[in-house]
């Protein structure tokens, strides 16, 4: 959908969105409206439950066309966030009503806490994301079933500032948009050279793009990786992405993504039922691919290193067995006790060649790592582990700042021993209990003394429902709050 931006007016087509405030209070242009439909918006208030209340809507159908009032509440608390979600809820309402355009009136009052420019900017924002549709293979669609709404002008005094403010808030639409594509795709499509051609293409964007193969890992010793992709016919990468905005020199920060992109658990092989979902074990790889081409689209004044680990883990003769013995590109070796307990020995090797070749101020691997997660926090809150507490709270707060939530959770020697081995320096998988703790206590072990988090996204990388500026699939969970970590912290 298009966003565009213009003067307060009425629109010569299209729907109009007017606020109401509690106990059906309408707006100067909202009174000026119903004066002209001759009291029609006023009585279709009355003759309704619409009272204004926050994020209630109704259309009402006047004589030069649709009005949709939108509920304000008492007008306190309307911040960016809000507004996202009033654009997402305006967005999503009138998809398939039958309207192309609607025009959505942000006018000013005294008591503002955030700029009206600032306001307009974030509805179309939220409305650009809850746009968002992944039906390329849908191919016997009917015209009914499709949208119809392909544009929204927001409407602000300050029309021309309010554009200024959407072109950064666009560029991180577009990569969350990546990310739900990636995610999205099917595993016939989506595998590690097809993934690494995607990424290739970034260099568009500006940012550098290394691809290694199986032979340049090899090299590197990276056992860990390799062994997870030794049962597919489809060879392993590791993707490297650089953006270079901060000043020549400067000490990177570096962002590690699992990208599994099919899981079928490997010689342990995961029940059937729901298997169809492995396909979205790469999200934490989208994430990354997301955020890199965001920092890029928006000129981040930051040096920043996004890196994939692209593998499939399938079940073959020559696949990865339990009780093997690998060794990782630290030169640790690792009993693998269970194959799919996989995603950890990809970013085992991942992290160790990040930190080692780029030596950042911080990392942050994202993955789709335990189903104990889900259990733990739902698909409600991403639980992230941290060995920094400025990291730690510079990351709380920009998943605040953005609506995406997060949850701390602990690290310690008492887990970390779980992961002892009796044979190896350590084992791939500890007891029943405390899944994800010792999943992050094991990746801790390739991190040294570099500031690091872990965040588990097997909860948030895909939804079943709606929300407002997330329609259900791939969710591009984390792109936005790792650039705002980024935004509010680390940029020159």
């Amino acid at each position: 959908m298009k966003i565009a931006f213009g003067k307060l007016g009425f629109p010569k087509k299209g729907a109009i969105v007017l606020g109401v405030m509690d106990d059906r209070k309408l707006s100067p242009m909202g009174e000026e409206a119903d004066k002209a439909s001759g009291g029609l918006l006023t009585s279709s208030m009355k003759a309704s439950r619409f009272t204004g209340k926050a994020h209630q809507t109704l259309s009402v159908f006047t004589p030069t066309g649709r009005v949709l009032l939108y509920g304000l509440g008492d007008g306190q608390g309307i911040d960016t966030l809000w507004c996202e979600k009033a654009g997402g809820t305006i967005a999503a309402g009138l998809a398939g009503s039958g309207e192309t355009e609607v025009a959505v009136a942000i006018e000013s009052r005294g008591d503002d806490s955030a700029s009206p420019e600032l306001k307009a900017a974030h509805v179309g924002y939220g409305a650009l994301l809850r746009s968002y549709r992944f039906d390329k293979y849908r191919t016997t669609l009917k015209a009914e079933d499709k949208p119809t709404l392909v544009k929204m002008t927001v409407m602000v005094d300050g029309h021309t500032k309010a554009r200024r403010l959407f072109a950064e808030l666009e560029a991180v639409a577009e990569g969350v948009f990546l990310a739900r594509d990636l995610v999205s795709e099917p595993p016939n499509v989506l595998y590690p050279e097809s993934y690494a051609k995607i990424l290739q293409g970034l260099k568009a964007d500006g940012l550098k793009v290394q691809v290694l193969g199986e032979k340049e890992m090899e090299k590197l010793g990276m056992g860990a990786l390799l062994g997870v992709g030794q049962g597919s016919t489809r060879e392993s990468k590791l993707v490297v992405m650089q953006w270079e905005g901060g000043k020549k020199g400067d000490q990177p920060i570096a962002f590690v993504g699992k990208g599994v992109c099919f899981d079928t658990g490997g010689i342990s092989l995961k029940p059937a039922g729901g298997m169809e979902d492995m396909k979205w074990d790469m999200g934490g790889s989208a994430v990354v691919s997301g955020l890199m081409k965001a920092l890029a689209g928006r000129k981040a004044k930051v040096n920043a290193v996004g890196i994939v680990g692209l593998v499939e883990n399938m079940p073959d003769g020559n696949a990865q067995r339990p009780g093997d013995v690998v060794t990782s590109m630290s030169g640790q070796t690792i009993e693998i006790i269970n194959t799919d307990a996989e995603g950890r020995l990809v970013l085992a090797d991942a992290l160790w060649y990040t930190l080692k070749k780029f030596k950042p101020k911080f990392m942050i691997d994202l993955a789709t790592l335990t189903g104990a997660m889900m259990v733990a926090l739902g698909q409600v809150n991403c639980g992230y582990f941290a060995n920094d507490d400025e990291l730690s709270t510079n990351m709380s707060d920009a998943a605040k700042a953005v609506g995406e939530g997060v949850w701390r959770m602990p690290l310690g020697e008492e887990y970390n021993k779980m992961m002892n081995s009796d044979i190896a320096d350590m084992k791939n998988a500890g007891p029943r209990f405390g899944g994800s703790i010792t999943a992050a206590c094991f990746l801790e072990r390739f991190v040294e003394k570099c500031p690091w988090s872990h965040m588990d996204i097997a909860g948030m990388a895909w939804s079943s429902k709606d929300a407002p500026t997330v329609p259900k699939g791939g969710t591009g969970w984390g792109v936005r709050t790792l650039d705002q970590l980024v935004r509010a912290n680390y940029e020159g």
